[in-house]
């Protein structure tokens, strides 16, 4: 690599947001674990800043540049700008093929060494990414390769920042630190005896017949839901819009809608809820790393490519040495309409929640053995130090 041994390693991401938040969410979680743990100087490139702040309330979506974290943070506009080779990073990290400005690739190839450049891709489960990952492809005189994160030890692992799994341990193990953490948003004492639910989905799910079961139900659920998400939904159930700070009661449900919380707060809301809904790829990576019960709603694709990632996933996920989870298979393939639940959403609630025992045993399994892939970051920057 190009760094001389008296500096630090540079690192440019570039992200354009598409999914909202997962695409910032795993740039910022990525960066800011670079910078932590490794000592890499960090350039976080986003053409968003808006949803940025919404992840990290300390962005200010009028500065071009600005510092957070210790990763230094710039608005991708519309004006590609000129580069110079002194500005370039010595490792080039392009989230999930985004194309990043053409001068800058320019200012690269006048680099030697060039930089390491890598585009990280979506992660995926299905088998063919173990043959792709860290192939090779010519690019303007240059080498980029391709790493993907993934389940097995033969892709670049999961994102996880050391100490987390002592964090959540720590967490867990103090009942005061949860029942603190749920009372800012309202929960009472009796709402947390309660199954405590976390709700976070794309608007296409069935989140009213979801919630029409629960209220029906025998047992007391308590459903957070952050604020904007399944907005109609929601908004009918409480019978006013679904604004952070309310609330409200019917038959054996009460949703609760939460303000949209910073990264740090989210881990501790899978952490203390007795099932995640979860959606896209970043908090599903956390409900992941929480181990606990789950529901995955994947990122909508044409022609239903989505659901052929969602059936290989469960294909890894959804087995124990029992065999195949059959409620959670169901209930994750009626939820991404990869499946019509014929009989309506509570028999499916009612046979998942019967084999919750059982999912939180494979919860825990599942994490131990994504433990053992090593992280994401430690994984990419051992690869892009490689002697090339």
């Amino acid at each position: 690599m190009s760094h001389s041994s008296d500096r630090a390693t540079s690192l440019a991401i570039f992200c354009k947001v598409v999914d909202n938040f997962g695409d910032i969410g795993i740039c910022w979680r990525l960066a800011r674990q670079l910078q932590r743990e490794h000592g890499v100087a960090v350039t976080l490139w986003v053409d968003d800043l808006a949803s940025f702040r919404r992840i990290c309330p300390q962005i200010d979506v009028a500065l071009g540049v600005q510092q957070a974290a210790g990763v230094t943070v710039r608005h991708w506009g519309g004006q590609d700008g000129s580069f110079n080779p002194g500005e370039i990073a010595d490792i080039v990290i392009e989230f999930f093929a985004c194309d990043i400005p053409p001068g800058y690739i320019a200012a690269m190839a006048q680099c030697q060494p060039h930089p390491v450049w890598l585009n990280l891709e979506g992660l995926t489960a299905e088998e063919w990414v173990e043959g792709c990952h860290q192939l090779t492809s010519p690019r303007h005189g240059m080498i980029k390769h391709f790493f993907f994160p993934g389940f097995t030890d033969k892709t670049g692992g999961l994102l996880r920042e050391a100490g987390l799994e002592q964090r959540r341990r720590q967490f867990q193990a103090d009942p005061l630190a949860m029942q603190a953490f749920l009372s800012q948003f309202g929960v009472t004492p009796g709402e947390m005896a309660a199954l405590k639910v976390s709700l976070f989905c794309y608007p296409h799910a069935p989140v009213a017949e979801l919630l029409a079961a629960w209220e029906a139900g025998s047992e007391p659920i308590v459903c957070l839901v952050p604020e904007g998400v399944a907005f109609d939904a929601v908004s009918r159930f409480i019978g006013a819009d679904a604004v952070a700070g309310v609330s409200h009661t019917q038959g054996a449900l009460t949703v609760r809608v939460l303000p949209f919380v910073a990264q740090d707060d989210y881990d501790k809301l899978l952490w203390v809820c007795d099932v995640n809904f979860v959606r896209g790829e970043d908090s599903f990576v956390r409900a992941q790393w929480a181990g606990k019960p789950f529901i995955w709603h994947i990122y909508p694709q044409d022609e239903n490519l989505h659901h052929v990632k969602l059936r290989a996933f469960l294909q890894r996920y959804a087995f124990d040495a029992d065999g195949a989870i059959d409620s959670l298979i169901e209930a994750s393939e009626c939820w991404n309409g990869a499946r019509v639940a014929g009989q309506g959403w509570a028999p499916l609630w009612t046979a998942l929640r019967a084999d919750m025992p059982r999912i939180a045993g494979r919860a825990g399994a599942w994490q131990a053995q994504m433990h053992d892939n090593g992280d994401l970051a430690g994984n990419l920057l051992a690869f892009a130090r490689l002697p090339r």
